[in-house]
């Protein structure tokens, strides 16, 4: 099954006071993110866990990640930003996974064993569990996947366009390419600025 290039888009319901002196720096906390484990306020720039139960991105405060971490309950997201080049993905084997837009991040899951697919909808990441047999086919072919982190990294996979592109990420970026995508959405189709929003996180991956 080959998509075409609009494949992402036919999921269609998506729906003068004085200066400082001196600039304030990227990681001042606000005055509303607070971290989702304790009561302290987050900067913008933030760490995250993964809560493996719910398989949802939380935001969290330094001394919550450092204590935290090694609970049972998450896992800190991976860190690697691999775009893969030379990736081998048969349109057989897409179209085994049955994921019904032509954007997804593929992962392994600690808690159950399997490997699921996430992509954007309407209520935000979908989950989609695949076949396991298409999913050993690809690592046959791109053996680099045996060395992704369950829960922690995901493979991101896009053929909404002539040019498909594949890269292993941090899963807590995977996430916001969802809202990136939801964000941009426009009109009933979404419009070119999904497309924009795509080729902008890719480009930021290199």
């Amino acid at each position: 099954m080959t998509l075409a290039p609009q494949g992402v888009r036919r999921m269609a319901a998506w729906a003068g006071a004085k200066a400082p002196a001196a600039p304030e720096p990227a990681t001042t906390v606000t005055a509303t993110a607070t971290c989702e484990l304790c009561p302290l306020g987050l900067s913008d720039d933030h760490r995250h866990l993964l809560d493996l139960d719910q398989r949802r991105i939380i935001c969290v405060c330094e001394t919550c990640w450092s204590l935290r971490s090694g609970d049972p309950q998450f896992r800190p997201p991976g860190t690697r930003r691999l775009l893969l080049e030379d990736f081998v993905m048969s349109d057989e084997v897409w179209a085994a996974f049955q994921i019904p837009i032509g954007l997804a991040f593929l992962l392994r899951s600690s808690v159950t064993g399997a490997v699921v697919a996430l992509y954007p909808s309407p209520a935000g990441a979908t989950e989609s569990e695949l076949e396991l047999e298409a999913w050993d086919a690809l690592c046959a072919a791109n053996p680099i996947l045996a060395d992704m982190q369950p829960d922690a990294e995901a493979l991101i996979v896009d053929r909404t366009s002539p040019e498909h592109h594949y890269a292993i990420v941090p899963v807590d970026q995977c996430y916001r390419l969802v809202g990136l995508i939801k964000s941009r959405w426009s009109g009933i189709t979404g419009g070119q600025s999904v497309d924009v929003a795509i080729a902008e996180f890719f480009a930021g991956l290199r």
